[in-house]
């Protein structure tokens, strides 16, 4: 008879909690994080993100370093909902720390601290710098000093204003720390101007320093000395786990020191680390604990021998994430609260906690021991909301709960006592008392006037309720329930009747077991009997599950169906969870009965557990695991998939077995890539379907091999004479198979028995150019490309045919001429060089050309591809200009034709035509202007061009005259923009600028 009492309860406390529920106080859905804003854009606005639910909805304020945003006296910041708007954000005025504070009528909570940073580059002084003076074969340094800035940058140097940055080698060096430009050994040709440029990642800006000029002296040669290393990394370095370090080591010499890289401990370099033999870098992806150590840069020359070293030590950082969070709470006025927060990270965690927003004192009731919050007797003023911090040097993580105090009288709206309860007679009677009372109200029992006492038949139990046993006549009447606190009294009344002969009620058609398969579908019966004897009855229909009650609303999955005398359970879309013991149980005020059934669900396996590697070779690894839940299915094979830094996701790989059977446990992985970090994981497969996977096991590297992959889509051709250029398409890290990965490239003459070969120490090489000016034009090679690392040398490519560098263009074009079309613009003409002046295919013509008497180191040029004509555009007028072509194959520029001057016209008057006057008759414009008057150092003035539009379209119309004056036909309706100019020999005059015509009235 308890169960369906302690059913009726809990529907009781799902109801009223669903009431006192409605209104809570705020949640944040959306917290401010960590920011870079880039100043460049042109949109000079910042939105800093914070959303919180509650009931009455939040209202938003917010601070930046403490202190408290004002958006009246501040026009800069705004609200929009709770994001917080910057408008026209400065660097230096609004950044800083910002929080969020969201408020309602429950309280107030706090956002995690937010870092608000402005990526910005201020420009260069613009202060000259000071001559360098440097002896060749000395070594020097140029300072860039960087302007102010904020945000990743990247440093490059210009070399006397050309295109294009300057280029790295084993002799120049930028430093990406400082920006600094050094040369290792200073030579004739580094005379002259450097440009330190600096980008800004982020905001793409670019800002360039003025030159510093480089005078190389002739009075001496430095002679040589031992390397001595100017550019190096800390002594010591922490990096965290998963982040890329850079290191940068370079030495000034003469002779031009070697850089190379080891560990201090001779154990290898990993595979992963990324070299650039040539600039002194090397580079750390993906740090991890093995990577650790102290690393050593040596710098050689013949003269000596220089070492730097520095030591790794792997940080192991752990960003903060709760494990366990306080939990809103209503309780009862004069009761005590405990919450408890636990957080991890690596440094361990410090907590502190937060009322309303403020830090919570120690005092009176409350007690706080880092993540333990404790309040004895608990009063109306600890209603509010509280924040559990966790923070340690790296950041801070908040959780929030709302704490509710109840205090009110008892009362009997939600749950009074029963109208009316009917009992056979023999049988027990139980009177139910519990009204909504805090604190928690003292009950007592009477019948008219009299207390009722505790008989041996009749009994008030500590929660309230009244039990009489066998049942008489006698017992029959009104009961009430009186409940007391210290808010106030409240009483509640209902009838006993006793009633003889009552049909028990029956369940006809009880649920049965099943076994059932995940997805599917079923309905489980439940028919009980009708008694007719009563007039008034009252019955409760429950399905239980695993102490869950199913209502007749339902959920999402499980559904109660209830009709008249029956209450099927349906139950969609099957899952393992719906696995277990279900109750239907029908609850009259005579009498319960109850009918059980078992649901067994099958479905695909679990996932397998402890999952081991054991033998690793270069080519296999030895797995070993343990079954996990087959979930009612036996389980028929297994399945095992891998993951390398290479693959996309998880791939199944092949094993030995090929198929592995249910029963077994262990596998062996075959076909693997040697020198790779592999993650195993494994899924086990039943009748039902293919089951989670297993827990991933830890990266492991297979064991170096000689590499099996030689290079592909070799080629080449082309370069300058005397040159034979290899090309081939570099083989992936993947497939290195070891350490000291490195090309080795073979070729000969067409007919040859002898292979030249050379070796390329670098992965990343895809190109190799061989010298030789005994070399004829497009002599025919016989070229291939093998491969080697530290276990030894693999296979070579397929050989292929390439030719050398054909011979550049032995003659001139020829029968040049050309046309000045305005004063600004020159045609040239020419006729193809004869077919038998270039042993190759004519790739382009090169116009070179330069004003008369002032031919510049770089004159101008135009390219023209598969054509005989070029325009020179951006000249002066009325000048004299000096023209040559000259043809372009494969191995160069050929010589250029003799220099011939030709000159531009005189330039058209710099002044628009003026006076002009316009009036509007009926559909047309009729315009009148002032003639203008050439100088004598311009063009005449041949006629006019009128050119004009409707306002809001961009298509022109172009109408020319040699008089003074036009009329227009248009449309009515529409505003026009008109411009007048003059017409020269020497072009288009300078414009009268838009006449706006107004619409017209049709």
């Amino acid at each position: 008879m308890l169960l369906p009492r302690e059913l009726l309860i809990l529907l009781s406390l799902k109801v009223c909690l669903a009431v006192h529920n409605t209104r809570h106080g705020p949640v944040f859905t959306q917290e401010p994080s960590d920011s870079i804003f880039p100043l460049s854009t042109e949109d000079k606005r910042v939105f800093i993100n914070c959303r919180a639910k509650g009931n009455p909805p939040p209202h938003y304020r917010w601070t930046v370093d403490g202190r408290e945003i004002s958006t009246e006296s501040d026009p800069n910041y705004s609200l929009a909902e709770g994001n917080l708007l910057i408008k026209n954000p400065h660097v230096v005025n609004h950044r800083g720390v910002y929080q969020c504070i969201a408020t309602n009528t429950f309280g107030t909570i706090v956002s995690r601290q937010a870092k608000v940073q402005f990526a910005f580059l201020e420009n260069f002084s613009r202060k000259s710098r000071s001559i360098v003076s440097v002896r060749e074969g000395q070594a020097v340094v140029l300072l860039c000093g960087p302007p102010l800035h904020y945000g990743e940058i990247k440093y490059s140097w210009v070399f006397n204003g050309r295109r294009g940055f300057l280029q790295q080698d084993a002799r120049r060096f930028i430093s990406q720390r400082t920006g600094n430009l050094y040369i290792a050994k200073v030579e004739a040709l580094d005379a002259g101007n450097y440009t330190c440029a600096v980008r800004n990642m982020m905001t793409n800006a670019t800002v360039f320093s003025s030159p510093t000029p480089v005078v190389v002296r002739g009075d001496a040669v430095m002679g040589e000395y031992e390397p001595k290393i100017e550019v190096q990394f800390p002594d010591t370095l922490r990096v965290s786990k998963g982040s890329s370090v850079t290191l940068e080591c370079f030495a000034l010499g003469n002779p031009v020191p070697s850089i190379s890289w080891r560990r201090a401990d001779g154990n290898p370099l990993p595979g992963k680390i990324k070299i650039n033999h040539s600039t002194g870098v090397l580079e750390i992806p993906y740090f991890r604990p093995e990577d650790a150590g102290v690393y050593e840069c040596v710098a050689e020359n013949s003269r000596g021998l220089n070492v730097a070293r520095g030591q790794l030590l792997f940080q192991n950082v752990e960003h903060l994430q709760w494990v366990h969070t306080p939990k809103d709470a209503d309780i009862a006025i004069g009761a005590s609260l405990q919450w408890e927060c636990k957080a991890m990270g690596n440094p361990r965690p410090a907590y502190k906690w937060l009322k309303n927003g403020q830090i919570l004192p120690k005092e009176g009731e409350i007690y706080v021991e880092a993540g333990k919050l404790s309040i004895t007797r608990i009063s109306l003023s600890d209603s509010g909301m509280y924040q559990c911090v966790a923070h340690n040097e790296h950041g801070s993580v908040y959780a929030s709960a709302e704490l509710k105090v109840v205090a009110s009288p008892p009362d009997f709206t939600l749950r009074p006592v029963k109208k009316s309860t009917v009992v056979q007679r023999g049988g027990e009677a139980v009177l139910e008392c519990r009204p909504y009372a805090s604190p928690r109200a003292v009950t007592s029992w009477w019948r008219g006037g009299e207390l009722l006492k505790d008989t041996e038949r009749q009994t008030v139990m500590d929660d309230g309720t009244l039990r009489i046993t066998n049942i008489s006549k006698f017992d029959g009447g009104r009961y009430t329930c009186v409940a007391r606190n210290h808010f106030g009294t409240s009483s509640s009344t209902g009838t006993l009747v006793v009633k003889d002969d009552v049909d028990p009620t029956r369940i006809t058609v009880p649920p049965l077991s099943l076994d059932v398969t995940t997805g599917q579908s079923l309905v489980l019966p439940c028919d009980f009997s009708k008694q007719e004897h009563f007039e008034m009855i009252e019955r409760y229909l429950l399905m239980t599950f695993q102490a869950h009650i199913f209502l007749s609303d339902g959920s999402e999955d499980v559904l109660l169906m209830h009709q008249g005398f029956a209450g099927d359970l349906m139950v969609r879309n099957i899952q393992l969870k719906h696995s277990g013991k279900y109750v239907c149980m029908v609850h009259t005020e005579v009498d319960t009965v109850s009918a059980a059934a078992a649901l067994r669900v099958t479905g695909p396996p679990g996932p397998p557990e402890a999952l081991a590697v054991t033998d690793i070779s270069d080519t296999t690894v030895q797995l070993s695991w343990g079954s996990g839940p087959d979930n009612h299915s036996p389980v028929t094979m297994y399945m095992v998939q891998a993951k390398t830094p290479f693959s996309i996701g998880w791939q199944t790989v092949a094993t030995v077995p090929d198929s592995v059977p249910g029963q077994m446990m262990h596998a062996t992985v075959r076909d693997l890539s040697p020198w790779v970090d592999y993650e195993f994981r494994v899924v086990a497969i039943n009748s039902i379907g293919v089951g989670e996977p297993s827990t991933h096991t830890k990266q492991i590297r297979t064991k170096a091999a000689v590499p099996k992959v030689a290079p592909v889509g070799v080629s080449g051709g082309g370069g300058a004479r005397g040159e034979l250029v290899i090309t081939w398409e570099p083989v992936s890290e993947e497939h290195q198979s070891g350490e000291d990965f490195g090309y080795i490239v073979a070729f000969r003459p067409a007919g040859s028995s002898t292979w030249i070969q050379t070796v390329l120490a670098s992965p990343d090489a895809s190109r190799y150019i061989y010298k030789d000016d005994s070399i004829e034009p497009l002599t025919l090679f016989e070229v291939k490309v093998g491969v080697y690392n530290s276990i030894g040398e693999g296979q070579f490519s397929r050989m292929v045919r390439v030719f050398s560098a054909e011979e550049e263009p032995s003659e001139a074009p020829l029968s040049i001429w050309a046309r000045a079309v305005s004063a600004s613009e020159i045609e040239v003409h020419w006729k193809p060089i004869p077919s038998g002046s270039s042993r190759g295919k004519i790739l382009s013509y090169e116009v070179l050309f330069w004003e008369e008497g002032s031919r510049p180191s770089e004159p101008r040029r135009v390219r023209i591809i598969s054509a005989t004509t070029a325009l020179l555009s951006g000249l002066k007028g009325n000048t004299i200009y000096l023209i040559s072509v000259r043809a372009e194959n494969s191995a160069g520029f050929g010589p250029g034709s003799p220099a011939f001057n030709i000159t531009t016209k005189k330039p058209p008057p710099n002044r628009p035509p003026s006076n002009i006057e316009w009036k509007l008759t009926n559909s047309k414009i009729f315009l009148n202007w002032e003639h203008v008057k050439a100088m004598e150092n311009e063009s005449e003035v041949t006629g006019y061009k009128v050119v004009y539009r409707q306002a809001w379209n961009s298509m022109t119309s172009v109408l020319e005259t040699n008089k003074t004056s036009m009329a227009l036909q248009i449309p009515s309706g529409e505003n026009y923009l008109i411009e007048i100019k003059a017409l020269t020999e020497g072009g288009d005059g300078s414009s009268s600028g838009p006449i706006r015509i107004p619409k017209m009235s049709s």
